[in-house]
């Protein structure tokens, strides 16, 4: 989803014609970014607009020689969705203080089952990777998931290169897992 001219220089955004061009050329990858993240097609949007707007507020805070436009608009982006997340969590919990939990039908409660029996080898995986600690998880996730290099996974996470090394190798180990579910090593393949 990377395009193949991205710039080095510093995003132009102080001009219609500069903020056009940034915008077209990091559209796709912000979209991928926010939509693997986010079910809702709706709250995609609105998301990725408030990355946009957020780039706006910040390109006087981009360092050229720490690295490529798109690592600094993934840094905003994980910003952006931490920041809704943790608006939702207060949300949650409002409501759940709020109103009584709905009493489920039998044949709701089996289709549930059903599902959740079918989802059981990804919900292992799933619950190894949510078991990572935040460092771990955001540094595979950027470099599997959104297909940054490590360089570039470095500079959107604020740490150096081989921080980000070192949290992959222990990612892959931690995912590794025991069992009939664990991840064997060609789907680690790609974390490498």
């Amino acid at each position: 989803m990377r395009s193949p001219g991205q710039k080095t220089g510093p995003p132009d955004l102080t001009t219609h014609d500069g903020f056009g061009a940034f915008y077209e050329e990091h559209i796709d990858a912000v979209l991928g970014f926010v939509t693997r993240r986010v079910a809702d097609p709706h709250l995609a949007a609105d998301l990725t607009a408030d990355i946009f707007l957020a780039a706006m507020g910040s390109a006087s805070g981009y360092r050229p020689h720490r690295g490529a436009p798109i690592a600094w608009l993934f840094g905003i982006a994980r910003n952006v969705l931490s920041g809704h997340a943790r608006g939702l969590a207060r949300e949650s919990g409002a409501l759940a203080r709020l109103s009584g939990r709905r009493l489920l039908e039998d044949e709701d409660v089996a289709a549930l089952e059903e599902r959740i029996d079918a989802q059981r080898a990804f919900r292992s995986l799933a619950e190894r990777h949510a078991s990572l600690s935040e460092p771990l998880r955001a540094a595979l996730d950027l470099v599997v998931i959104d297909e940054l290099t490590p360089a570039e996974a470095a500079q959107a996470l604020g740490v150096t290169q081989a921080t980000v090394r070192v949290r992959l190798h222990r990612a892959r180990r931690a995912l590794r897992g025991t069992g009939p579910a664990a991840v064997t090593e060609p789907q680690l393949e790609a974390a490498r």
